[in-house]
């Protein structure tokens, strides 16, 4: 019985060359699809935390024009992104990380709003409360 080696060192060598062109293709397209990933993932990030400051800003304009005594709790979600959270004068201020560094999110409200909100990821039950001349957020 005679074995022929040739034979046997091509087919590894077509083997070898079939599994370096496939890794030369798959390779580009994982870190496309990482880069897309990580941009839409900060992309959705802001927009949860621009409706969560809009319903913020909304929801204390309405008890502002109620009164004195009326009190709202809202429940919401906080992504795990946010940097920072300021409220004061008339605005709602996010800081939240992106894959470009910091980015702020900015809502604006004709009254005086102030107050102190966690930046924790998870679920946040936000008081709103009407103080006369101005509106206490908390949370």
């Amino acid at each position: 019985m005679k074995v022929n080696f040739g034979k046997h060192a091509q087919v590894a060598m077509e083997y070898l060359i079939i599994i370096g062109f496939v890794a030369i293709i798959t390779l580009p397209l994982v870190i496309i699809f990482q880069t897309h990933s990580k941009e839409t993932t900060a992309e959705i990030t802001s927009t949860q935390v621009y409706q969560i400051s809009k319903r913020i800003a909304d929801s204390a304009e309405t008890v502002y024009y109620l009164g004195e005594p009326s009190k709202l709790t809202i429940k919401t979600y906080f992504p795990s992104d946010i940097n920072s959270i300021s409220i004061g004068s008339n605005e709602i201020v996010f800081r939240v990380k992106t894959t470009h560094g910091e980015d702020e999110i900015v809502v604006y409200t004709p009254i005086n709003v102030t107050g102190n909100l966690s930046i924790s990821q998870g679920t946040h039950y936000i008081t709103i409360e009407s103080k006369g001349d101005y509106v206490w957020v908390s949370g």
